[in-house]
């Protein structure tokens, strides 16, 4: 479309080379002295100490915690009723099979037995009487003197008194057994861990008098993830601590495995025999430790200052050619400085020790000796 406005034809005009003077501007390259500047901060190395991955025979272990228990342990209570006449043991007392610790009206026991002694002797005289009788008829039967009647009347006599004999040893039989029981004796090795009974109690069957533990053997039984099922078998050895000794350990072995998981903790339990020859660890003591799951396992350490941990994942920096590569790692245990991979790292590879917060993934290192 044509104009008569001059004055806007020439204002168009002039405006033309201020436009490309602009776009010429916007086009041109970056300032030269910021560029390299840039591209030498990215590529500037780091210096770096590395110490290698070492690969060290270690025990493959999962930790567990649980408590320890007497191997037998029983309430030992009276076997007969009377008036409890004497205890001869008291709490801390070390038992042995069948060493005897309380009476229980023994005398009175005693003289049942021989009261049921002299009824057997009775009744064996009775008895011996009897079949002299019965012999007698007998002979007159077979000379045709003696009546039927009275051989029969003969043979019953001779059949009760003998009857009247086996229950009179019967009788003298359970008095012995009970002069036995008012005896009360210690079912095994042990010690005795509560006196309840006192002398004068007057006490039935079945009442409590001593609590006795067998601490030569303890158990020590524990609570092991569902995961670990396949791995925890028999002998296996378990090694712990317990706060009564500081810096001492005790072993035992696993002898029995649940079959059964509690659902509730999705965990299951399993117990090891520890010998307590010398009667230092307590039933009841609380204790923590290792189930050693595998002997002298070839496992890679890093040093403990070479691994980092951010939102819950460890790394560390793999050095290889002067770069630093960053590399995702499982830990495990920790000891004398050093850190347990279990996986991520190979042994014989190299990991930075010094300038971590510096590194990135891809960053130039250079080496340099540690400080002595």
């Amino acid at each position: 479309m044509r104009t008569n406005w001059p004055w806007v034809r020439r204002a168009a005009v002039a405006m033309v080379p201020v436009l490309f003077l602009a776009i010429g501007a916007g086009c041109k390259p970056n300032d030269p002295a910021k560029a390299p500047a840039r591209a030498s901060s990215a590529g500037t190395p780091v210096p770096v100490t590395v110490a290698a991955a070492v690969s060290m025979p270690v025990d493959r272990t999962l930790p567990v915690v649980g408590t320890l228990h007497a191997k037998d342990e029983a309430t030992v209570g009276a076997e007969v009723e009377g008036k409890l006449e004497k205890t001869m043991a008291e709490f801390g007392d070390r038992l042995r099979t069948d060493q005897p610790i309380a009476l229980v009206d023994t005398d009175s026991y005693i003289a049942l037995a021989a009261q049921a002694k002299a009824r057997v002797a009775q009744a064996k005289a009775a008895s011996v009487s009897a079949d002299r009788d019965l012999g007698r008829q007998e002979e007159l039967r077979r000379t045709g003197i003696a009546s039927p009647s009275d051989h029969d009347a003969a043979v019953a006599n001779a059949e009760q008194c003998r009857a009247a004999l086996q229950a009179a040893e019967a009788t003298e039989t359970v008095a012995r057994l009970n002069v036995e029981r008012s005896r009360v004796r210690a079912p095994f090795d042990a010690a005795v861990a509560e006196r309840i009974g006192n002398a004068g109690d007057y006490v039935k069957a079945g009442s409590p008098l001593f609590r006795i533990v067998n601490d030569d053997v303890l158990k020590f039984i524990v609570q092991a993830p569902e995961s670990h099922a396949p791995s925890v078998r028999r002998e296996l050895p378990v090694v712990f601590t317990v706060d009564a000794y500081p810096g001492r350990s005790f072993e035992g072995r696993v002898f029995l495995v649940s079959p059964q998981v509690n659902a509730a903790t999705r965990m299951f339990a399993f117990g090891a025999l520890v010998t307590n020859a010398d009667h230092a660890l307590k039933a009841g003591t609380f204790a923590r430790g290792e189930l050693i799951l595998e002997r002298a396992v070839p496992t890679v350490f890093v040093p403990l200052e070479s691994v980092f941990t951010s939102s819950g994942i460890s790394r560390v920096f793999v050095v290889s050619n002067d770069v630093a590569r960053v590399r995702v790692v499982v830990p495990g245990r920790v000891g004398d400085g050093r850190q347990e991979i279990l996986s991520g790292v190979a042994a014989g590879e190299r990991v930075a020790t010094s300038g971590l917060s510096k590194l990135r993934d891809g960053q130039p290192v250079v080496l340099r000796l540690p400080a002595p």
